[in-house]
């Protein structure tokens, strides 16, 4: 299996993060690249740059005028007297109708969901990277590859068409799931991260064209909180086209595998033709957020489930935080997807 990373990804190195009133270091660190790279070498890939695609896969699902805030906003933040050194809203607006304001704290509020994705110096240039990784993924599997791992980070799918949270800024695994669909294929887009994956929900919520499908902690006490309920079915052309399989807290291997059952019956359903799996290994009992209670054997399993829809398949990195076991429990998704 190729994977697919680009050095320029290491420049987001956010330093806050705040958590039930207390401002924390930021658990979405550099220092993960080290150790996913090792999983994925471990598992017996090869690691491979990325091509630039440009911005017209990102700009297909991100609106302009986020675009350009992202682009900008660092070097407009530096002009505020006595701003911070990171972009981190203070203000929001209540509906995303309200006016769209000029000044830069303003359309922070606007375009940043909360707290936990403050925008620095290299924010956009690796954002744009790893786009560009999830991009070139995708277009693997569009010239016959049978499975890529992307090694994207900052991750994605907190991410709306026009709002960052999260840790994420774009919508990654959404991005190569449109460029695969624009190359005629038909993807469903498979989460199996402890968080909802409530921007890519946003995304496809009125679309018949993409399938969306997530495995999450119960969100009526865990992050994101507003999304990521079961009756949460899509709505106009996408009625039934979203599927959420919210899990208690505290989930292990074996009732995971099951509710992930469903999740692959919903894809044969829907008739893909290609998965875009948005890969969270933060399930795992040891992760810092401590949502599910999946093992790393557990994780050779749900790869070896996946493998079991024999269509071509997208891994695109999302969350799964810094502890010992990251990079194995990577190479355990890997191995047991391609020993199936």
């Amino acid at each position: 299996m190729k994977a697919i990373f680009d050095d320029r990804q290491w420049r987001h190195d956010p330093k806050h993060f705040m958590a039930n009133g207390k401002v924390l270091p930021s658990p979405e660190q550099p220092a993960r690249i080290e150790k996913l790279t090792a999983g994925a070498q471990a598992a017996g890939c090869t690691m491979q740059g990325c091509d630039d695609a440009g911005m017209g896969p990102i700009a297909a699902l991100h609106s302009p005028e986020y675009l350009v805030f992202l682009q900008n906003i660092y070097e407009r933040w530096q002009r505020i007297p006595n701003a911070g050194a990171e972009v981190i809203p203070n203000v929001h607006p209540a509906n995303r109708t309200d006016n769209y304001p000029r000044s830069a704290v303003g359309q922070a509020g606007f375009h940043q969901a909360d707290t936990a994705c403050p925008i620095g110096e290299g924010t956009w240039e690796a954002a744009y990277w790893s786009a560009q990784v999830a991009i070139t993924g995708a277009d693997l599997l569009a010239v016959g590859e049978c499975a890529a791992y992307a090694l994207s980070r900052p991750p994605g799918h907190h991410a709306y068409g026009d709002m960052a949270g999260g840790f994420c800024f774009l919508n990654n695994s959404g991005i190569a799931a449109e460029r695969l669909r624009a190359k005629g294929l038909r993807p469903a887009i498979l989460d199996v991260d402890v968080h909802h994956g409530n921007g890519t929900q946003g995304i496809f919520y009125d679309r018949d064209d993409v399938l969306t499908v997530s495995l999450h902690a119960d969100p009526a006490r865990f992050y994101p909180f507003f999304w990521g309920h079961a009756d949460e079915r899509g709505e106009g052309r996408g009625l039934g086209y979203n599927l959420n399989l919210p899990l208690p807290r505290g989930t292990d291997d074996d009732a995971y595998l099951k509710s992930l059952d469903v999740a692959l019956d919903r894809i044969v359903a829907f008739g893909a033709d290609v998965v875009v799996v948005a890969l969270g290994l933060d399930a795992f009992e040891g992760d810092p957020f401590q949502g599910f209670a999946v093992t790393t054997p557990g994780f050779a399993r749900i790869g070896a489930a996946i493998a079991g829809l024999e269509l071509p398949t997208l891994f695109v990195q999302e969350g799964g935080y810094l502890c010992d076991e990251l990079g194995e429990n990577l190479t355990s998704v890997l191995t047991g997807f391609e020993a199936a």
